[in-house]
Parts: structure tokens; sequence; C-alpha cells
């Protein structure tokens, strides 16, 4: 009873003795916490760090049990813990160096002028009307919406063709049997920028197996960036978007346009044109 009393009278010792600093220093370390594992959930890296955290716990019990050998086998692991880490994590801790270098800070921005409502409406529907043209038709088509995480290797990979976003030139562009109409199109700063585009195809094992190339595609450059895919099904006419490594199916027209209208951002300096791309 007395080791009780102690141990609560030294603990509240302790917090009654804290000051702002010590408080500001745990609510950020608590918060980078939450965020490391909000971003790892439900994600091949739950798992993995689930694993590292009972390998610390078999060390510290096989310390306590004077298991040496297990003790001596367990410590030379996290010996080299750092580095299997950096191997097994890349690609997410990749994703979150990303995820940082899109945070902004907008203490010293000047104040942008919306495009008008008019142009923001176009462009979504010249997009949609192209996707379910395409759709009714059962043409196969990946369209890949650039937003802050640039992907000009990606678009390195396809033919330049810098033109003004068109029902008509998109769905040209995926007509069977035509020279670019295998890959993906890529739209970055209001322009379809490149077709023919090579992506990096998903390894989740998540996926239903009646999807092909076009959706593993579509989710793998979605994990690698924060764009959008835009998925028509060569087999179906189903209308799919993937974004941060999630496919969702089965769009419908008007939950279509309001995705997009809910992600496209359409602040500019210049009348007439996107600043910085015309995704938020």
């Amino acid at each position: 009873m007395l080791d009780i009393n102690s141990f609560f009278g030294g603990f509240f010792d302790m917090i009654f003795s804290m000051s702002l600093n010590d408080i500001i220093d745990i609510l950020i370390v608590a918060y980078i916490f939450y965020k490391i594992f909000m971003f790892i959930k439900d994600t091949r890296a739950e798992q993995v760090l689930k694993g590292i955290v009972l390998l610390f716990v078999a060390t510290q019990i096989s310390e306590i049990l004077k298991l040496h050998t297990l003790y001596w086998i367990l410590i030379k692991a996290l010996d080299l813990g750092f580095i299997a880490a950096l191997v097994i994590f890349q690609p997410e801790l990749r994703a979150g160096l990303e995820h940082i270098g899109r945070t902004k800070f907008n203490f010293f921005s000047k104040n942008s002028i919306s495009v008008s409502e008019e142009i923001f409406n176009k462009t979504i529907e010249e997009i949609v009307e192209a996707l379910y043209s395409l759709s009714r038709q059962k043409i196969g088509a990946l369209i890949i919406l650039e937003r802050q995480t640039k992907i000009g290797d990606i678009i390195n990979t396809g033919t330049s063709i810098d033109g003004a976003i068109s029902r008509q030139l998109l769905i040209n562009i995926f007509i069977p049997n035509t020279p670019l109409h295998d890959g993906a199109v890529v739209i970055r700063d209001a322009q379809i920028k490149a077709a023919a585009c090579f992506l990096p195809l998903t390894q989740s094992k998540d996926l239903s197996k009646d999807l092909g190339t076009r959706h593993r595609a579509a989710v793998g450059v979605s994990e690698v960036s924060d764009c959008i895919s835009l998925i028509v099904s060569e087999e179906t006419g189903d209308v799919s978007i993937a974004k941060a490594g999630k496919l969702y199916r089965n769009i419908s027209k008007e939950r279509m346009i309001n995705i997009l209208r809910s992600n496209l951002k359409v602040t500019t300096q210049e009348k007439g044109f996107f600043k910085g791309g015309i995704f938020k």
C-alpha cells in the first residue's frame, strides 16, 4: 500500500511541477504519434509496426527473465532495425515526406482571385462528359489529375500534348488502335499535358481479382502521389476513381461531378489560368 501511495505521490508531484514548455512538448509529441498512426492505419505498415512493438516487448521480457541467448538475438535484430525500417517502410516514408512537402504556409501569401464559375464548371463538364461518353461505348480510359505532388517523371514517359481540356480531344485519345490510346492521360494546370503515359502498378492484395492493369495502375499512381485517377472499364463501362491508394468503383455521373467540384481548386492570380494546378 505504501508503494502505491509513493507512486501516486511522485506522479502528482511530477504533474504539478510541469512547466508550460513541458506541456507543449508533450502535446506536440502526442500529436506527431497520432498523425503517424493515422497515416499508416489500414496499411501494410500498420502490421509491420505491430511486429516491431512486439519485438521490443519480447526483448524487455527476455532481459527480465534473464534469457541471455534470446536477449542477445533480439538485441542484434534491433541493432539492424533502423536500416530494415528504411527498406520496409520506403513507400510509406516517401508518401509521408510528400505529405509534409504539400503542407502550405500561408502567412505571407497574397490574396488570390477566384476563377470564374463558368470556367470552373466548364472544366469539370468536359472531363465528366468525356468519361461517360467513353463509358457508354465501353472504351477503356485512364485519366490522371495532378494535384500538389508533381508527377513529371510519369509525364515524361508519355507523348507531350499541352492541349486545352475538351471532351472531343479526350475521347479521341482513347479510341482503340490509335497511337495514344494505350496508357494514361495526365492533366496538369488545366491542360492535357501528356498521353500514353506509363504508371506504377499497385502491389495491394486488397483489389478484386477481376480488375486489370488499368485499375491497378490507377491505384498505384495514387499511392505514390496525391493525384486523382479516373478510370473507365473496357469490359463493363463502369467509371471508377482512385485516390490515396483507395479505389471507388461504379461512380455515377452526378457523384463524379460532386467529387471533382470538392477537389478542384479554382484560385488564380491571372484570369483564365489556374494557379499551381487545378487541384487542392
